[in-house]
């Protein structure tokens, strides 16, 4: 048996003994560090219950709600448009719409729900893209008035897709044949653009609004306001109670100032042709017809109108979707006439008794202006220039007065700027000055250019609105309305005066009374037996004759053809103007207004003989109720 020596294990035992206390160590840390994270762990969930149940208890109990409880949009019904006797205009018609549940849908279904609703998938995705940042329990409207195929699709797949939901809904609808299309407009989903614009700042994407026209100006009283209805759902989505229902707060009903029965003459006097015709009743500024030609087709809109459909529309070349009634600014020939006349008058550039003599043409500033007559008018006053549209006379009437008087006098008359109808995009005009030439231009004004203004050409531009509200309020002595749509306008403005001198008025009058009744008027075919129609021809170059021969476009730079006319000739009830673009000739305008006015005339005359009657009936059935009155007081009752 051998020894081994005490220092050597001692030398064994001390590795040992370091390497059990690096074990310690180690497992002593993890211990530790298990120990630190069981505590922060308990933090963290004692800090969650604390936000759950002690510091935002309402959200988290909404956030449960909504994996139970469902908010179904109820959509408030957009008001009737009535015309002025209370005759349906534009109605609603009931409909299905279609809506998902952003914070329920599953990306992959939406290529599903696309092909089984016929609807592009691309389109849609974008759409539900864009809707991201909106709160997820907004519902959008994806497809509005659903097909029995769309409603069958929906309820074949409730299952598979619970994220879509059907909706009672109401679509517009509009006259048919694009009648009174700009007056009325259309409505549409709301655009991010729009939702930008602090007027309608207060609607939620995927609204549906007014866009143009009558619908877009009164598109706040128009809509309502939505209702709600709330539900219970299960797993699937299925709807297994209604807790409770909000209901919806229909939109306003208004009422225009639109006759229906001159707006269909109006529409039918306009059939095939490019132009415009506004009637008003110069008493008040009421609009009683206006119509734009080309038209549109507002039920195009309802169901959703495609990016082709729009591009057709925008990009034809005859313009539909413009309102040439209030849009179209061309220059109004010489039915700027009687203008010119009244304010030559008014500022002493002439006289009644002032006359120069038409050879057929004149000279001023080293040019030779031609008179529309080849031959000339002779010897011609004031009455003789306006009854057969002398251009010479009122050459000579523009330079004696100036282009600053013209101009002064066209403000006041409402030319050059908007008349402030409600309706939207109005244009203004131009009425040329020295310092609009000046500002726009930077050139002075040349005397020559003064010329052609005075025979409504040149820079001068008008409106059909605008012709037709001057003429109104020079016949009506000098007050001009404000035009208007909304038959009860609240806070109604007062006219525009100016002070004329009655015999001036009377005497531009005469002479336009003279255009249609008198032998050698321009306008003798807007005459009507018994009614004393005034008004005045003008047709209005596009281009000059030597161009539209040498380009070769001759059909498409045609005059303008206009007319404008009122009457009664001392009360005047209604005046009428017509834009004819391409007619050449104004006293092819001229039938349209006549048709108009006899149609209000005629109406007129149906109402008062029709009151006659009631009031006949009512005298007789009074007379025997006096009668028998006599009868009972002679023989009374015994008791």
């Amino acid at each position: 048996m051998s020894l081994q020596p005490v220092g050597s294990d001692v030398e064994q035992e001390l590795p040992r003994a370091r390497e059990r206390r690096d074990d310690l160590a180690f497992a002593s840390g993890r211990i530790a560090l298990f120990q630190y994270l069981t505590v922060a762990i308990f933090l963290f969930l004692i800090a969650g219950f604390w936000d759950l149940q002690v510091r935002n208890p309402e959200y988290y109990r909404g956030l449960a709600e909504r994996n139970r409880i469902k908010s179904m949009p109820i959509l408030a019904p957009r008001g009737k448009i009535l015309d002025r006797d209370g005759r349906l205009i534009v109605d609603n018609r009931a409909s299905f719409s279609l809506i998902l549940s952003p914070e329920n849908l599953k990306p992959e279904h939406l290529r599903a729900i696309a092909e089984g609703l016929n609807l592009d998938f691309g389109t849609l995705a974008k759409r539900m893209e864009k809707r991201s940042s909106q709160p997820g329990y907004l519902p959008v409207v994806i497809k509005e008035n659903l097909t029995p195929a769309d409603l069958a699709f929906v309820e074949s797949h409730r299952d598979f897709f619970p994220e879509m939901d059907v909706i009672e809904s109401e679509e517009r609808v509009y006259p048919q044949n694009g009648m009174l299309a700009h007056v009325l407009g259309y409505t549409g989903e709301i655009s991010e653009d729009e939702l930008e614009m602090p007027a309608l700042a207060q609607y939620d994407p995927g609204a549906v609004i007014g866009k143009f026209g009558i619908e877009r100006e009164y598109n706040d009283r128009l809509m309502g306001v939505n209702g709600e209805r709330q539900v219970v759902v299960d797993s699937h989505g299925k709807v297994r109670t209604v807790l409770g229902i909000k209901e919806a707060v229909p939109g306003q009903d208004l009422r225009l100032t639109i006759d229906l029965d001159l707006q269909a003459v109006a529409e039918l006097a306009m059939q095939g042709k490019t132009g415009a015709v506004v009637a008003l009743d110069p008493r008040t500024g009421e609009v009683l017809a206006m119509v734009s030609q080309p038209a549109f087709d507002p039920n195009q809109f309802v169901r959703g109108i495609s990016p082709a459909e729009w591009a057709a529309l925008a990009g034809n070349p005859e313009h539909p979707l413009l309102n040439r009634a209030i849009q179209a600014q061309l220059a109004p020939g010489s039915t700027f006439k009687p203008m010119m006349a009244l304010l030559g008058l008014e500022t002493g550039a002439i006289d009644p008794d002032y006359t120069v003599t038409c050879p057929g043409g004149a000279s001023f500033y080293g040019h030779y202006f031609k008179c529309w007559q080849k031959g000339g008018h002779g010897k011609v006053s004031l009455h003789k220039a306006i009854v057969q549209s002398c251009d010479v006379y009122f050459y000579h009437v523009g330079n004696r007065a100036g282009i600053d008087p013209i101009a002064r006098y066209a403000h006041a008359f409402g030319l050059g700027q908007p008349t402030g109808i409600d309706l939207p995009h109005e244009a203004a005009g131009v009425v040329p000055s020295t310092q609009w030439k000046m500002r726009n231009f930077r050139q002075k004004w040349y005397a020559g250019e003064t010329i052609s203004v005075a025979i409504g050409q040149g820079a001068l531009t008008v409106t059909p609105l605008q012709l037709a509200r001057a003429i109104g309020g020079i016949a009506m002595g000098g007050r001009w309305y404000a035009p208007h749509l909304l038959k009860s306008l609240p806070g109604k403005q007062p006219p525009q005066t100016l002070a004329l001198k009655p015999e001036d008025v009377l005497a531009v009058i005469d002479g336009m009374w003279g255009v249609v009744n008198e032998g050698g008027g321009t306008g003798v075919r807007a005459r009507l037996p018994g009614i004393d129609v005034c008004g005045k021809t003008g047709s209005a170059q596009l281009a000059s004759n030597q161009y539209v021969k040498a380009s070769g476009h001759s059909r498409d730079l045609l005059d303008n053809s206009w007319f404008v006319g009122f009457a009664p000739r001392n009360a005047p009830e209604i005046v009428v103007a017509a834009l004819y673009e391409g007619g050449e000739h104004g006293y092819l305008a001229a039938p349209i207004v006549r048709d108009v006015i006899k149609a209000y005339f005629d109406k007129k005359a149906r109402l008062a003989a029709a009151w006659q009657r009631r009031k006949s009936a009512a005298t007789a059935k009074y007379s025997r109720f006096l009668g028998l009155g006599l009868a009972t007081q002679a023989f009374p009752r015994l008791h």
